[in-house]
Order: C-alpha cells, then sequence, then structure tokens
C-alpha cells in the first residue's frame, strides 16, 4: 500500500479509569489533527499493536514501574509500524517498533524507535513476540530469576499464554520437565500435543490440584503468571531450593485490591526464593537474548502463535479477551492494512 501521509488520525484514548473490569466508558474513539514532524521526529503508520495483561496496570492510577497513563492520553501499546518520513537514523518505509499506542499514526521522536530487520524465518511481527518483550520476558524470567537447571520440574501458570507458552518451550529446550496450567481443554492439548510439554492442567476441572500432587508432586521452579489462589497452591508443592518468578498476577488485575499469600511459611521450610522482575532490568542483555531465540527460530526449535484480531475501535474489547481466557498465543490487533507473513 502506498506510504501517505494523513492530516489527521483516529486514536483511542483514556476517558476514565475502571474500578474492576474494563467496560464502554474506560476508552474513547476520538480523530485529531497529525502533529507535522519537528527535527529528529518522524511519522509512523501502525500496522500492528501488542496487547497485554500488564496494560490493565497501566491503567491504574497507582505506584508503580512506570507512570500510569493519563486521562486523555493515547492508551500506551508496543507497536509495529512503517516510518512514512525520512530522518537520520530511519528512512521512509523502514519497519520499526515502539510505543506508539492505541493510534493509527503518530509522530515521535527517531530516539525512541527501533528499526528492526527480522532475521531468517522470522517476520516482522514476531518482534511483537519471541523477538520482542513477550520472549524477553521468559528468556530472562525463567534463565536469570529461574535459574532453570536440566532435569528439574518447571510449572508455569498461564501457560497458553504468550509470555508462559514461551516460556514451556524455553523450559523443554533447556532439559525441564515442564507442567502446564491453563484454562481450558482445547488449549491443554495444545500444550502438550504441539508445543511438546510433559502434562497440562486445566485449573477449572474439579480435582486437578489433587491429581498434580498424585502425579507430579513437587516443583523445582513455579512461573507465575496469574498469582491469587494458584500461587497459593503451588508455595506448598517447593522442592527445597525452588525459585517462585512472579511475572505477572492476572487474576487480580480486575480487582480494586489483591489476594495476599497464605502459604508463604514454605519458602522458609524448603528454603525457597521468590523474587518479581521487569524485563527492563536486563536490557544490557537483550542482544543475548535476542540471538539465542532467533538461533531455535532458525534450528525450528520454537513454535509461535498469533491470536490476530483487527480494528483500532474494537481494542478494548479485544484487551478484555487476556482476562477471559479467549486468547491462545500472542495476542495483536491489526491497525492498517499490512499483512504479515506468518
Amino acid at each position: 500500500m502506498a506510504l501517505t501521509i494523513p492530516s489527521s488520525t483516529k486514536r483511542v484514548h483514556l476517558a476514565k479509569r475502571p474500578k474492576d473490569f474494563i467496560d464502554g466508558q474506560t476508552f474513547a474513539l476520538e480523530t485529531i489533527p497529525l502533529r507535522t514532524p519537528g527535527p529528529g521526529e518522524v511519522v509512523v503508520r501502525v500496522d500492528y499493536v501488542a496487547l497485554d495483561a500488564a496494560m490493565r496496570g497501566w491503567i491504574r492510577d497507582m505506584r508503580s514501574y512506570v507512570p500510569p497513563v493519563k486521562i486523555g492520553e493515547t492508551m500506551r501499546a508496543y507497536a509495529l509500524g512503517t516510518v512514512l518520513t525520512d530522518a537520520k537514523t530511519v528512512k521512509k518505509g523502514d519497519r520499526v517498533i515502539g510505543m506508539f499506542g492505541w493510534a493509527e499514526f503518530v509522530t515521535v521522536g527517531e530516539s525512541s524507535l527501533r528499526k528492526i530487520t527480522p532475521p531468517p524465518y522470522t517476520d516482522a511481527l514476531d518482534f511483537l513476540n519471541l523477538l520482542g518483550l513477550t520472549g524477553l520476558t521468559a528468556y530472562f524470567g525463567l534463565l536469570r530469576v529461574g535459574n532453570i537447571k536440566p532435569g528439574e520440574t518447571l510449572v508455569v501458570s498461564g501457560a497458553a499464554g504468550a509470555t508462559g507458552s514461551t516460556v514451556c518451550q524455553f523450559g523443554k529446550l533447556l532439559g525441564a520437565k515442564v507442567i502446564g496450567i491453563a484454562g481450558a481443554a482445547d488449549k491443554c492439548k495444545w500444550l502438550v500435543d504441539d508445543l511438546g510439554i510433559d502434562k497440562a492442567y486445566n485449573y477449572k476441572d474439579k480435582g486437578w490440584k489433587d491429581a498434580f500432587k498424585k502425579e507430579v508432586r513437587t516443583l523445582d521452579v513455579f512461573f507465575d503468571n496469574v498469582g491469587g489462589d494458584t500461587l497459593d497452591f503451588f508455595l506448598t508443592r517447593l522442592n527445597q531450593n525452588a525459585r517462585v518468578v512472579l511475572c505477572g498476577a492476572i487474576s487480580g488485575y480486575n480487582s480494586q485490591s489483591f489476594s495476599g499469600l497464605r502459604n508463604y511459611m514454605a519458602l522458609i521450610t524448603q528454603r525457597a526464593k521468590i523474587e518479581g522482575f521487569l524485563t527492563m532490568d536486563y536490557a544490557d542483555q537483550y542482544s543475548e537474548a535476542e540471538a539465542a531465540i532467533a538461533r531455535w527460530i532458525r534450528e525450528g526449535k520454537l513454535k509461535r502463535k498469533f491470536h490476530i484480531e483487527t480494528g483500532l475501535a474494537e481494542c478494548p474489547q479485544h484487551l478484555a479477551l487476556l482476562f477471559q481466557g479467549g486468547n491462545t498465543g500472542k495476542l495483536v490487533v491489526r491497525i492498517s492494512q499490512e499483512q504479515a507473513r506468518l
């Protein structure tokens, strides 16, 4: 499609902070003038935006690792785009990634962009998944925080999501026994049959905890994306010197408060460690992780799955899928007519 520069752009901004679940009043769609780029700035067409559970936290007015999205501000989102104007470091037609948000077009500083060149056997869209924050989060969470070792038992909650399914695959590549926890029979089947993990449990099934106690018994690394009762249960399943990796707590993102831990004494009795982390903490090691992930893709050792929706105006509804268990793999929304070659 032609790389033309419009005079205006549609965007979705935060209209009202939700008390619990996102509803029709949380966001609003509007058309605004597209700002003319100044020195060091470029216009970018937004092609795809990534939807991540962390975005629910970004619209909370609370202390966190980044300031909350302001009322009236374009909803923050990591995105893949195409440069429409030339600058020193990028040229018209270059594919770039950055925090462009829910918009059709944006004017941004070129220093905030990253020009991408997809490695062999990959597509630009992979930079919103395995080669992007999803893959990096899985890599550093499992290798640096979890310190996974061959032969250990790894349990992953939210295992059918983007990060969880990536952690599962990394675990198998690194020689671990991998157990996934998901919320549907078809997701559990996909984890075992397609991704090759050792076993998957549907947390909606009655008696799954008893089955886990009987069949798996204990674990060495728990990679948690869910929090709440799931985390509390697995604290009772720790081996000595186990590691609990806190990546997310999707079970509580739509609540006014998070449930506290009841079984934390197990951390003492099992001499275990529990640690939260942010991917940005390992920014100086990104190139190492990206090279390893690209190599695994090239060698055919990693599978990636996208759940692709369409439409800027529908982004709020698509985001809700993450909290309804409505996606398997990486959830992205196509904003432009650009088609990924997957």
